[in-house]
């Protein structure tokens, strides 16, 4: 039967777990700048090549933690390279076979982000889908405030060092 290379991640002690094809890279948790109107779950920018790459903090997404500090965290880049995830800990890399894994419904979670549940070390593990993490609503405020960031990276490079 064919499985589904899944990536088991810490939030704030709850275990939940992301397909990993929708993972470009893992990386320990990197200096992030926080704008002063960044808050909430915003952990901050990472630069990645130049360019600010929003971090948000999935435990404060989802209310299971308020921001924390501790420095041995993971970010996670997603494929498209666009956003970051920050999470307490990349557990563990499994193959979930396919008929293990039971779909939830979209209604039942926000934005239907938990896309599927599977069976884990007598545990429930939610399947999320790093699309439907946020609303439109957050994804919209999360692009302004990229926009700024890119701005303001901007107005400190030297003239003519950026091609237009």
């Amino acid at each position: 039967m064919p499985g589904l290379p899944t990536l088991l991640l810490d939030l704030a002690g709850t275990t939940c777990a992301l397909p990993r094809a929708e993972i470009r890279e893992i990386l320990p948790l990197p200096r992030l700048h926080a704008p002063p109107a960044a808050g909430g779950p915003l952990a901050g920018f990472l630069n990645l090549a130049g360019e600010p790459v929003p971090v948000i903090d999935l435990a404060a997404l989802f209310d299971l933690r308020a921001a924390g500090d501790d420095p041995y965290r993971h970010v996670l880049l997603a494929r498209q390279g666009t956003i970051a995830f920050l999470v307490d800990r990349a557990l563990d890399l499994v193959q979930v076979e396919t008929d293990a894994l039971r779909p939830v419904e979209f209604g039942h979670s926000l934005n239907g982000c938990v896309v599927g549940e599977f069976a884990w070390a007598d545990r429930l593990v939610h399947l999320l889908s790093l699309d439907r993490i946020l609303t439109l609503e957050e994804r919209t405020r999360l692009d302004a405030l990229t926009r700024h960031a890119t701005m303001r990276l901007a107005r400190f490079e030297p003239q003519g060092a950026r091609p237009a």
